[in-house]
């Protein structure tokens, strides 16, 4: 079976409303692309002792965990502090991760037509960017070199620590899926089926929710309300979603019970994944 996959967002500038966030709709497609299905997400502020707390819980579990943002060098980047702190190791320079980002000045310096000083202020400052919890594994970076790191916690699970910029971000997180965790996609196909109901009480249907969910184990039952949909107006959506052997006698019972009700079926929905 395949892990759970989680998403940790870091940063004050999406709480504050400054930046919008993208990494959640992108990571959700990238892992559907692959049968797979992020499980949780957390969007958390530049304060190292949430962002702490947090990590260490992600690392005390079992899944995948994608960290984005806070890993660079200014003082309010704290996610390589945090994740040192979490796991109980120390920071230390990471000579590969600081030859890369010695490579990325001396590219800039040379695009510049400047010398590069290896001792001047700021870039030993960006140095910092190469000191990581202990035993970390780097993650490439496709956009500057600067990479990103893996970490695994004593309860086996994985966190991948990667920037806040997309451009970044994305393309580190498809190079994790593909070289980490490949053993995993489309081991358990995924199916979705749902019906579009005019007229219908949620606290109505509840009672059948909750008979398809125990008679069909491993199965989800849904239900989406809206109430200004542009196509189908005030509706409740329900449906049935899980492994896609499970799905359909789990789908013909609740279509039976809907019909024992006498509530009348508009569009049905199928989606896989």
């Amino acid at each position: 079976m395949s892990p759970d996959f989680g998403l940790i967002i870091v940063g004050d500038e999406i709480l504050s409303g400054k930046r919008t966030d993208k990494h959640l709709p992108a990571v959700v497609r990238m892992l559907g692309e692959r049968g797979l299905a992020l499980s949780w997400a957390q969007v958390v502020g530049d304060e190292p002792r949430r962002i702490t707390e947090l990590l260490a819980r992600s690392f005390a579990g079992s899944e995948v965990v994608f960290c984005c943002g806070g890993i660079g060098a200014t003082p309010d980047d704290h996610t390589r502090q945090c994740a040192a702190q979490a796991l109980g190791v120390p920071l230390v320079a990471h000579r590969e991760a600081q030859a890369l980002i010695t490579e990325r000045m001396q590219d800039v310096a040379r695009a510049q037509g400047a010398a590069f000083d290896a001792a001047r202020a700021d870039n030993l400052q960006r140095l910092q960017m190469g000191v990581l919890p202990q035993g970390a594994r780097l993650i490439p970076n496709p956009y500057n070199k600067i990479a990103g790191f893996s970490c695994t916690g004593a309860g086996g699970a994985v966190v991948h620590f990667v920037p806040g910029f997309p451009v970044m971000a994305w393309p580190m997180i498809e190079w994790v899926l593909e070289t980490s965790c490949a053993r995993w996609f489309h081991r358990s196909p995924q199916a979705e089926h749902s019906v579009v109901l005019h007229g219908a009480s949620e606290a109505a249907l509840t009672p059948l929710m909750q008979r398809i969910e125990a008679e069909h184990p491993g199965v989800r039952v849904f239900s989406l309300p809206s109430v200004d949909h542009p196509v189908y107006g005030a509706h409740i959506e329900l449906g049935v979603k899980g492994e896609a052997a499970r799905v359909p006698a789990a789908w013909q019972a609740l279509l039976a019970g809907l019909q024992a009700q006498a509530i009348a079926l508009g569009p049905q929905i199928e989606r896989r994944g």
